[in-house]
């Protein structure tokens, strides 16, 4: 497994471990020009579980691959929060912020994987 699928699967598991919802991965690595070459998206139920996703990706990112994001933004208000790891970018969204922003329906064209919720 190459370190980037690696640094994916700890993001997933980060926000499993806080009961993130509709977590789906865009893999942009055939897309000419992307910004990066996985992106993960997913939702929380509120501002504060957001803000716990955020925090639960950033603390088994850092305890299991030693990485840490070079940027994390919007955390004051918790309505979303975007982490960038370089070629991996993470966006926990409210579900009425990411109904606005509908990220994955850019990226439809490329391999989306759906990753089931955790009960």
């Amino acid at each position: 497994m190459n370190q980037e699928a690696l640094l994916v699967d700890t993001i997933i598991k980060g926000l499993q471990e806080k009961k993130a919802h509709d977590i789906v991965t865009v893999d942009l690595r055939e897309l000419h020009g992307a910004i990066c070459r996985y992106m993960v998206v997913c939702q929380g139920n509120n501002p504060n579980q957001v803000s716990a996703l955020a925090d639960s990706v950033w603390e088994t990112v850092n305890n299991e691959l030693r990485e840490k994001p070079v940027t994390v933004e919007g955390q004051q208000n918790a309505q979303w929060v975007g982490m960038d790891y370089g070629n991996v970018l993470v966006h926990i969204f409210l579900p009425e912020m990411r109904a606005f922003y509908r990220l994955e329906e850019l990226w439809e064209d490329n391999n989306i994987t759906h990753i089931p919720d955790m009960l």
